[in-house]
């Protein structure tokens, strides 16, 4: 968020608003869902409305999904903790795998959960105390900060202009978010499973609801951060920068923040490794694909061991995807453009299953992989410049084209099978 800030403005706000609308979404139509049937992975409903093949192939989207969203994250992180200790970054990478993988393998869910309940003290105070450090190093105060950020167009919100190319328009920003709010709050394993662990509907319901109160302060709070590094280093051009813009925040801590804020600030990003995706992706694994397609039949213990094993293979990945993020710039939008491949197909197989009466099994597989693939096209046209689409139309697009092709061709399997075949209450074969 400081970067997005420093760099361009606040019209991130606008993504934001979408992610909100999406939470109340998922709190009541994705979350009644998943308390009916019990589940324990997200991925069992598809498994209860469609048949196993559509829950192992969504199962096996959400790993693909979670390891690259994560993997930059993972980066992000090592990044900041590299800059802000003079650390190599890939020594800093093999430290936090290491870690979170102690960490996760023995911890268990309420390890994350627990850790997520710190990160978000950690963040609230080293922001807030960053905020304090920078008004007090600007000329002027804050007065002198805000009227010299507007001045430079750094507060900018909206745009509501109709124009598909610009992701920063409120309309693409607000879709964007709003599609990938409801993967990542509704389809995503690693968010969803903190809110399975409350007793009732109603309570993993209130939690959702209340985190769009409590998240967009944070949000705000950093896109602040940002802006005052911008009026920070203008008015201090003597100063030097970062080699890369992307490494604004973590170079001010470094450099400039007094010992204990930055002790602050490098806490609340220790935390953000800790609070890792380890345990929903080796638990998606286990209970999903190893469970039924593996081995049915073990022990409780045998299980366990699996998701040990689990957890340092998936930390391994994410350490090789965080390092092969070095040469990215934007992040931010990078980690949303990659989660919109896989992330499109899963939202718009779960649309299917909550919206419609659809049972098709099989023919939601060839609707994921085409949405895939076209996403995919798209992805790579945009970033050479060939396509001049927002970036964030991608995630409304893999969600629409699955839909669209789930729900034709289970039309067409239907027309095939009917009279061959007695109607029953169960998901078809097919």
């Amino acid at each position: 968020m400081p970067h997005k800030a420093f760099v361009e403005d606040w019209r991130w706000i606008q993504f934001i608003i979408g992610l909100a609308l999406a939470r109340l979404i998922v709190a009541f139509l994705f979350i009644p869902a998943f308390f009916k049937y019990h589940c324990t992975s997200i991925y069992e409903f598809l498994g209860h409305r469609f048949g196993p093949a559509t829950q192992y192939t969504t199962s096996i989207y959400f790993l693909i999904t979670r390891l690259l969203a994560s993997g930059v994250r993972l980066y992000v992180t090592c990044m900041a903790v590299g800059l802000i200790m003079g650390w190599p970054l890939t020594a800093t990478i093999s430290l936090f795998t290491v870690v979170s993988i102690l960490f996760i393998g023995f911890g268990g869910i309420k390890a994350v959960v627990w850790a997520g309940a710190y990160e978000a003290v950690f963040f609230v105070v080293a922001g807030a105390m960053v905020v304090a450090c920078l008004i007090g190093h600007i000329d002027g105060g804050v007065t002198s900060a805000l009227h010299a950020a507007r001045e430079a167009g750094r507060l900018s919100t909206f745009n509501f202009r109709l124009n598909l190319n610009d992701p920063g328009t409120f309309w693409a920003a607000t879709a964007g978010g709003f599609f990938t709010g409801l993967v990542s709050f509704g389809a995503d394993q690693e968010m969803v499973q903190r809110l399975l662990t409350v007793e009732t509907r109603r309570a993993s319901q209130k939690t959702i609801v209340a985190t769009i109160v409590t998240a967009l302060p944070v949000y705000w709070l950093y896109l602040l951060v940002g802006t005052l590094l911008y009026v920070f280093y203008a008015q201090h051009p003597e100063l030097p920068l970062p080699q890369e813009a992307k490494g604004i925040f973590p170079h001010f801590a470094r450099t400039i923040l007094p010992a204990g804020v930055k002790g602050l600030v490098l806490g609340a990003v220790i935390m953000a490794s800790i609070d890792s995706p380890l345990s929903s992706l080796s638990s998606s694994f286990v209970s999903d694909i190893y469970r039924r397609l593996i081995r049915r039949e073990a022990s409780e213990r045998h299980y366990l061991l699996v998701s040990r094993v689990a957890v340092v293979v998936f930390g391994l990945l994410l350490a090789g995807i965080a390092a092969a993020c070095s040469p990215v710039e934007s992040l931010v939008d990078f980690a949303f453009q990659v989660f919109a491949l896989p992330g499109g197909p899963m939202l718009g197989v779960f649309l299917l299953g909550l919206l419609t009466r659809r049972r098709a099994n099989l023919t939601n597989i060839p609707a994921m992989l085409i949405s895939t693939a076209i996403c995919a096209v798209l992805l790579v046209l945009i970033r050479q410049d060939v396509l001049h689409l927002g970036w964030t139309w991608l995630i409304v697009i893999g969600t629409a084209v699955t839909m669209i092709f789930g729900w034709l061709f289970a039309v067409i399997h239907h027309a095939r099978t009917k009279g061959a075949h007695p109607v029953h209450n169960e998901p078809s074969a097919g």
